[in-house]
């Protein structure tokens, strides 16, 4: 068993074993977040799912109302006119065959990479660089598209892409500790709301089925599910 700080130990005294209500578990949140760095807002999530099976696969996006506290790079491979199109709309790195080249060598120095369809072919033989690190250009991700000043847009303003691993749990970063709870939980039920709306056709029974939040460095607390799932945006905003 890995060693538990001094700080950790006093962080989770303060944690009762409970369903925590959202706004309650969110207040917490934020009271255990003691490092010396902004932390961020954790989701963690088990699900009634076996990813082994194609039917049972959750991979989307979700698109944070109050945006995700960081600043997000953003690099584009595209030809010709779309080229000065991404510049335009205020991609971070833009270029074609010549960025492809640089990222075989290397550069990684970016957040997201966006590819329009056109140059997939190419792009495709990045996958084992870019898969691992979670940068792959897809469809599913909203990240192969035409559509450069949109996609663009909505990725630096808090759209996130995530997926189930292999256990069935989802890791997502919804904000950062410095938010107040109520922006954390219109992040929170947006991303509740995104996970019910993208159920994977082959999930039986219990489909949530545990759901903790925590803050990067401090402990996990336990949400009440139904009263999360329960919640009006109205209350949330």
């Amino acid at each position: 068993m890995p060693k538990i700080s001094r700080r950790l130990h006093g962080l989770q005294a303060k944690v009762e074993e409970k369903d925590y209500h959202p706004l309650e578990a969110l207040a917490l949140l934020k009271d255990t977040a003691t490092a010396k760095f902004t932390e961020a807002a954790e989701a963690h999530i088990r699900l009634g799912i076996d990813p082994k099976y194609t039917d049972q696969q959750l991979r989307t996006t979700v698109a944070l109302p109050k945006g995700t506290g960081q600043i997000v790079r953003v690099a584009v491979i595209a030809r010709g006119e779309k080229v000065n199109e991404a510049s335009s709309a205020g991609a971070d790195i833009v270029g074609s065959e010549e960025l492809i080249d640089e990222i075989q060598k290397g550069r990684m120095d970016f957040d997201k990479l966006i590819a329009t369809p056109d140059v997939m072919p190419q792009v495709a033989k990045l996958g084992k660089l870019l898969g691992p690190r979670g940068l792959m250009p897809s469809p599913k991700g909203g990240t192969v598209t035409f559509d450069l000043a949109g996609a663009i847009a909505e990725f630096k303003a808090g759209k996130l892409e995530f997926r189930a691993d292999r256990t069935g749990i989802v890791h997502v970063m919804f904000g950062k500790t410095t938010f107040s709870p109520e922006d954390l939980l219109v992040n929170l039920k947006a991303l509740q709301e995104t996970i019910d709306r993208n159920r994977p056709s082959g999930a039986k029974g219990r489909y949530w089925r545990t759901f903790y939040v925590s803050a990067t460095m401090g402990p996990s607390i336990k949400v009440d599910i139904s009263a999360l799932r329960d919640l009006k945006l109205s209350q949330a905003g």
